[in-house]
């Protein structure tokens, strides 16, 4: 078929033709894929969550090979029982009550034992009660910290369930409970104290960033956002959109770059403290537009002032109560919430699984 002189030829220089094959079929395969990507949508994902106009990049993508929140699995519910005709309340009953008094003794002897398993499965009821050297329990003993703290977050959480019901059931009715917290750990992940400065060598601003930390989700902005905005009632703002404005950084009405780190500090610990990104609240086209904020920026801004209360009235004034192992680092301050100590990294904590449906007893202000 071929001349003699070509065979002859070929025969002498052998080409490997294996190696170009697999190295056009890899890369034809890699563009057929992208291409029924691009044409019939990624199989990686099912749902996205429209945030804002359409073209602006304001969605919130819900990936299939997302794990849902492992802790779900391990909560405890049940459903109220039905008072039986006569049956004694808590209150009449066990000495020392001072929350949960109203309730039935049946429901109050339900709620201990989901409180236990919520908090200290391991530890049991002697976590908060004192046991005797016989083995019994001495249920009206205050010795033990952990039940002060304990009778304090249940009034906590009735007063979050009734005071901030705007937050908590802004989409749907979800509140919060015991669990939304600590997820079967007798301290909760994610709370934290004030450690500013936290470069000892310098004073002031220098003194609070540069350095990766918790509070500043492991960046160099700021480290003291959470204790400023979250405990401390101050504006949260960015430096003006105009150069060459009026008024000195030396103003506290004067917005800085300093105000603009914090604030950012801020935000990126919003992030990912419900696993985000920054339309979520705001409008991709004018981040300074209040007009323009998305309905979640008002549930946010609900959340700040809710965590304040929490911290100012209930977190911060038990920092007598604590042992010194149990206090901050730098400050010996009481823990503190913040966003993610609730929400895990996901934007509905427990991905939306109605926490309060089996617990009316922590609905209502016992305070």
């Amino acid at each position: 078929m071929f001349p003699k002189w070509f065979d002859d030829w070929n025969a002498k220089n052998p080409t490997n033709v294996f190696g170009p094959a697999i190295l056009v079929g890899t890369v034809g395969g890699a563009l057929f894929v992208a291409a029924m990507v691009a044409s019939w949508g990624s199989p990686f994902y099912d749902e996205t969550t429209q945030t804002g106009p359409r073209g602006t990049g304001m969605h919130v993508v819900s990936f299939v090979g997302t794990e849902p929140d492992p802790t779900i699995a391990d909560y405890y519910t049940e459903p109220p029982y039905e008072a039986e005709p006569g049956e004694p309340l808590a209150g009449e009953v066990y000495e020392n009550l001072q929350v949960l008094g109203e309730v039935s003794e049946g429901n109050f002897l339900r709620l201990m034992t989901a409180i236990t398993l919520w908090v200290a499965p391991e530890e049991g009821c002697i976590y908060c009660h004192v046991e005797g050297p016989d083995g019994e329990i001495n249920h009206a003993s205050d010795a033990n910290y952990t039940k002060v703290v304990s009778r304090r977050m249940i009034q906590m959480t009735q007063y979050i369930n009734d005071e901030w019901y705007a937050h908590v059931n802004a989409n749907q009715e979800v509140g919060v409970n015991c669990y939304s917290c600590h997820r079967g750990q007798p301290v909760p992940s994610e709370i934290w104290f004030r450690i500013d400065p936290v470069v000892e060598s310098m004073e002031g601003w220098a003194g609070v960033q540069n350095r990766a930390t918790v509070q500043s989700q492991f960046t160099s902005l700021p480290s003291d956002a959470l204790y400023r905005y979250l405990y401390e009632d101050n504006r949260i703002t960015v430096h003006d959109l105009e150069s060459r404005v009026a008024g000195v950084p030396s103003d506290p009405d004067v917005p800085t770059w300093q105000d603009t780190e914090r604030t950012y500090s801020l935000m990126n610990y919003f992030a990912n403290s419900l696993g985000v990104n920054c339309v979520f609240c705001h409008n991709s086209r004018a981040f300074y537009d209040p007009a323009q904020y998305t309905p979640q920026w008002a549930t946010a801004s609900l959340a700040i002032l809710m965590v304040q209360e929490m911290n100012n009235i209930f977190l911060e004034p038990l920092g007598p109560v604590y042992p010194p192992e149990r206090l901050g680092p730098v400050y010996a301050d009481a823990p503190k919430a913040a966003c993610k100590t609730c929400h895990k990294g996901y934007y509905k904590p427990m991905q939306g699984l109605n926490m309060i449906a089996d617990w009316p007893e922590l609905a209502e202000s016992d305070i």
